[in-house]
């Protein structure tokens, strides 16, 4: 999972405003961008903090002489490796999708000069108290999500395998579990954890391949800005650690938000809808999914709890190793999510269980349609 962005936060803060922890990576900064000032039309004077970051990117805003603006990606080499996100931004650009244009790139200093897809996220234009409100938006983000996917070519990303999933889930106990729970688990309740994982990587593996975003969700998804002929679509933002692996990722990762949650009622709309989508476009031709809605329904709920488990992990590391309270705080949110998928399927009843015990929770009662 790439590590969750924050929504953009507009400024008009000046430039004495953008502070530098380290003062020579400063005037690498003010080397650079004077010398593209000229050729791409920028006003150095007007920078601005665009939006923070969970990992050590942030970026800034800089108006052009032309009334419109551009994205600096401020990514200190040391701490964060560009090349992906220049590369896969070049694949969605080739997808025909909404993604930033890398305009200028220091690979050395870890500076890039971006399109700018504007400041209003997905998210910003969500009325979380009336889901059918953004029926629309999520209809965009499907078409979106199945545009993407259409891309696919094996051998391009980095392969969604076994070591990566585990590693993924191995955040579970050692972060939320073993640094935020302050709980070790010994004996059975260790071999319960270590089948369940199993289980669940099995399960995701056993998906068809295509791109996957990692975390396609309304905060990395932009609303339709400017002008041009990508205009009217969603931008997408965050894409840096795409992968190739199970189908059944993006869509987990859209409906069941780490910031947001709604009723099963929306979630099985917008997701029988991509079903259908994706069954035109030909990306449900495996087993029974192409005729059998529940049968890829029950791959998006495995491969969703890979994702919390994970998620909740992350959470816990960007609070603790991170100093970032405000990621554990949305853990619960998690946690419901995967109580909720390991009531609903009788091999996860004995990881339920333990999940129970160390969070001090009851037993869910069943769902009406019955465990499977």
């Amino acid at each position: 999972m790439s590590h969750p962005s924050l929504s953009p936060i507009p400024s008009l803060a000046p430039v004495s405003e953008v502070s530098w922890a380290d003062p020579v990576r400063q005037g690498l900064f003010n080397d650079w961008i004077a010398g593209i000032a000229a050729t791409q039309g920028l006003l150095p004077e007007t920078l601005r903090i665009a939006s923070a970051d969970a990992s050590f990117r942030r970026y800034l805003r800089v108006d052009t002489v032309q009334g419109d603006s551009r994205i600096v990606m401020d990514a200190p080499p040391d701490k964060e490796n560009s090349e992906p996100f220049v590369r896969i931004a070049a694949l969605m650009k080739d997808a025909g999708l909404n993604a930033p244009v890398v305009l200028d790139w220091h690979e050395a200093h870890g500076f890039m000069l971006l399109s700018d897809l504007g400041d209003a996220t997905m998210m910003s234009a969500i009325d979380a108290e009336r889901p059918q409100a953004n029926h629309g938006l999520y209809m965009q983000a499907v078409d979106t999500l199945v545009q993407w996917q259409l891309a696919s070519r094996p051998g391009v990303l980095p392969p969604y395998d076994a070591a990566l999933l585990n590693r993924e889930l191995s955040l579970f106990p050692d972060w939320y579990l073993g640094q935020h729970k302050k709980v070790q688990l010994q004996g059975k309740d260790q071999e319960t954890l270590a089948q369940a994982f199993a289980l669940i990587v099995q399960r995701n593996l056993a998906a068809p391949s295509v791109y996957v975003h990692r975390d396609f969700m309304p905060r990395n998804l932009m609303m339709p800005h400017g002008t041009g002929p990508l205009s009217q679509q969603l931008g997408v933002l965050d894409f840096q650690d795409a992968v190739y692996g199970p189908v059944t990722y993006d869509v987990a990762s859209l409906m069941r938000d780490a910031f947001l949650t709604w009723d099963e009622d929306f979630v099985l709309d917008i997701t029988i809808r991509y079903w259908e989508k994706a069954r035109k476009a030909g990306l449900m031709d495996f087993e029974d999914w192409h005729s059998d809605f529940g049968a890829f329904y029950r791959a998006v709920e495995w491969m969703g709890l890979q994702r919390h488990l994970k998620v909740a992990g992350i959470f816990a590391r960007l609070t603790l190793r991170d100093g970032k309270p405000k990621y554990l705080a949305d853990a619960p949110r998690f946690i419901h999510y995967i109580r909720k998928a390991c009531d609903r399927y009788r091999e996860l009843g004995p990881l339920l269980k333990v999940i129970d015990e160390i969070e001090g929770t009851t037993p869910q009662v069943g769902f009406a349609y019955g465990r499977m």
